[in-house]
């Protein structure tokens, strides 16, 4: 309790939100670095969750592939990567941010594609049998139905790329993870633990944000069927 005491007395000290290591300053780079991240990861993902899920192709090589980039080693790959492109802080953001989108990518393409399929084929049939193209199917009823599925996968990505996000400090980059990767090898133990507490409170910020996203983006004629 003691430590969790100091970490708290560490974030509260007004000292600690200014300047170039202050609180804010490594909040907004931590959250530039995840929103860059799902924010690539979804164009790639998400679109090709969508193609997937409304055509059914591809669908065992997506379920590979993504197991795939699950077993990757996060903290090996990033290693590799900032050799290949060097530990200039300009071109370390790239190796960083290719290993979050590859870490993003398996929840936002299964939530997309899912998501999708989910959708009773009696909905597309009578879709079909109204004139509909395969474009408007999919904006106007598919993605509709499975927008909160593809919140879901989105939800998922975010949380685990903000807990990831800090191996940006492993290279020379900024984020809450600066706080834990500087006080290790000088044992300050309280800024270990700040930075880890700040990890989580922005976690749990966004996941209550993004649940409250997932649950009103539920069609309300589908709300009125679960509530019958």
């Amino acid at each position: 309790m003691n430590a969790i005491a100091e970490a708290v007395a560490w974030i509260g000290d007004p000292a600690h939100w200014t300047g170039p290591d202050g609180i804010p300053t490594r909040l907004a780079e931590h959250l530039g670095y995840t929103g860059l991240t799902v924010l690539i990861a979804v164009l790639l993902a998400v679109t090709l969750g969508l193609y997937i899920g409304h055509t059914g192709r591809f669908r065992g090589i997506s379920i590979g592939a993504t197991g795939a980039l699950r077993a990757l080693p996060t903290l090996g790959l990033l290693t590799y990567l900032a050799i290949a492109f060097g530990f200039g802080i300009r071109l370390a953001l790239i190796p960083t941010i290719i290993v979050l989108v590859v870490l993003a990518i398996p929840p936002l393409l299964a939530g997309a594609y899912s998501g999708v399929e989910s959708v009773d084929p009696r909905t597309v049939d009578a879709a079909r049998s109204m004139g509909m193209t395969e474009w408007q199917i999919l904006w106007k009823v598919e993605i509709p139905l499975a927008l909160p599925l593809i919140i879901g996968g989105i939800r998922s990505a975010v949380l685990q790329v903000v807990a990831t996000a800090t191996v940006a400090a492993y290279i020379s980059l900024g984020g809450l993870g600066r706080y834990i990767i500087d006080a290790l090898p000088v044992r300050d133990y309280t800024k270990v633990l700040v930075g880890a507490l700040l990890v989580t409170l922005l976690a749990l910020a966004l996941e209550g944000i993004l649940i409250l996203i997932q649950r009103l983006t539920v069609p309300a004629g589908v709300r009125a069927t679960r509530s019958a």
